[in-house]
Parts: structure tokens; C-alpha cells; sequence
């Protein structure tokens, strides 16, 4: 009789959690209502060098997209403080691959943690483990709805513009790449049907470049299509003159994915 019971209260309770996740209410999105702070403006024209290309209107969207980002959501230090420079770098992370998107909201993303270095898959970043080689993370599990970053991978994205990484950007493509409902490299959410399967074969042809050697890709990108989606996606934004030149055929695609044209 009392393992029926548990049994009837641990069903109640899977039902009970069950209509929670479904039912509950969407947190209501805010939007910008302030002048966007001149501060932060600075950081913007001195660290991201997107933003300075841009054009006055096009500038004036990046700072709404800024504040819209920040205001919805949390960004927190984990044995850090977090700055001005920390939270104006991750949203602008956040909205340099959906630039061309301006409706766009990472629904799939509640909070950003900021580790002061690189971390394990525990999420241990002592100086003391010698596994914490990790720079970046999407969360998933019971850490769905969060991104893991690392403070001195953060900065050194954007301070170093030649080397065509970019750890933020990654994470953030590979939220992109989730909003389907999977990490599979194919960002259904961005990509017109018409060039999935252009896109495959790309992803073969330029992983096995990159076997061979002398692709001038990350050759982390050979690992799966997800960190090929990624990887590519910090090279297109680092360096895209570059990346034009080195690989026309790649780069023109990821312009259709990205609608940069």
C-alpha cells in the first residue's frame, strides 16, 4: 500500500512538473525605453570593430539590440565581477550573427555566467584541475538556458581580430543552431530549405580539407558539423575579407545564412 502511494505521488508530481514546463506563463519581453548610455557607446568604437563599420542607422539598431539583449537577460559572475565591458561584449557577441535579423530573440537563453578562466566539464575552473580546458559552453540538462564563459576568452575575442576566433560568437551560433530544437550544424532557423543540402556537402568537402591540411580552418572545425558551424561562423565574422578569398564558395553561403548581402 505505501509504495502505491509513492508510486500515485511520484506520477502527480511528474504531472504536476510536466504542466509547469508546458503551461508556464512566458516571461514578458522588455524593450529599450532609455537613451542608450554613452559609456557603454565607448566600448562598443573601441573593442568591436563590427559595430565601428556600421553606418549611423545601422549603429543606432546595434545599440537598441544592446539594450534589448541585456534587459532580458541575466548575466552573472561566478567568483567575478562583472563590468560594463563584460555584459556591452556578450550581447554584442549575441547580436553580430543575427545582425540581419532584427526581430530575432535567443528565447533559448536565460542566463550567461562569466567563469574568471577556463573551466572542465564539471564546470570547475580551480587553477588546480588540470582538465579545465574549456572556454565556452551551451548549457544543457539541468544548466538548460545557460551559457558558461570564459572572462579571458571573452576579452581576447575581440582584442585579437586576427587570429578568426571569436569564443562568444561560437556559443552564441551553437544557441542558433539549438533553436530548431537541435545542435546539428544545419540552422534551419536562419537557412532557406533550398541550401541544406549545399550546405552538407560544403561541410564534407571543406572537413575533409582540413584532414589534409592547409585549409587555414580551425581544425577544431573537423570534429562534428556543429563545431564546423561554429567555428566557420567566428572565421566569417573575424576575418571575412579573408575568409572570401580563401574559400569563396564557403564564405558565399554562410552570406546566405546570414543574410549579409
Amino acid at each position: 500500500m505505501d509504495n502505491k502511494l509513492i508510486a500515485i505521488g511520484l506520477l502527480a508530481l511528474a504531472i504536476g512538473l510536466a504542466f509547469y514546463f508546458v503551461f508556464k506563463p512566458r516571461r514578458k519581453w522588455k524593450l529599450p525605453q532609455a537613451p542608450f548610455p554613452e559609456g557603454w557607446r565607448s566600448i562598443l568604437l573601441e573593442k568591436v570593430s563590427f559595430y565601428v563599420k556600421l553606418d549611423k542607422d545601422s549603429r543606432t539598431l546595434f545599440e537598441t539590440k544592446t539594450q534589448e539583449f541585456l534587459l532580458n537577460h541575466k548575466i552573472t559572475g561566478v567568483e567575478v565581477a562583472v563590468n560594463d565591458t563584460d555584459r556591452v561584449l556578450i550581447a554584442a557577441s549575441a547580436i553580430i550573427p543575427i545582425f540581419s535579423f532584427p526581430e530575432w530573440r535567443y528565447t533559448n537563453l536565460d542566463e550567461v555566467l562569466i567563469y574568471p578562466r577556463s573551466f572542465n566539464e564539471d564546470f570547475q575552473f580551480d587553477k588546480k584541475q588540470k582538465d579545465r580546458q574549456i572556454l565556452g559552453m551551451v548549457g544543457t540538462g539541468y544548466m538548460e538556458g545557460k551559457m558558461v564563459l570564459s572572462r579571458n576568452a571573452l576579452h581576447q575575442g575581440f582584442l585579437n581580430e586576427t587570429d578568426k576566433q571569436n569564443t562568444a560568437i561560437h556559443e552564441f551560433v551553437h544557441l542558433i543552431d539549438k533553436m530548431d530544437g537541435w545542435i546539428d550544424g544545419v540552422p534551419n532557423v536562419l537557412m532557406e530549405r533550398q541550401y541544406v543540402i549545399p550546405w552538407l556537402d560544403m561541410i564534407s568537402d571543406k572537413m575533409e580539407e582540413i584532414r589534409q591540411g592547409g585549409s587555414g580552418i580551425n581544425p577544431y572545425a573537423k570534429t562534428s558539423k556543429v563545431e564546423f558551424f561554429a567555428v566557420v561562423s567566428e572565421y566569417f565574422f573575424e576575418r571575412p575579407e579573408l575568409l572570401k578569398r580563401k574559400h569563396p564558395e564557403l564564405y558565399d553561403l554562410l552570406e546566405k545564412v546570414f543574410k549579409t548581402k
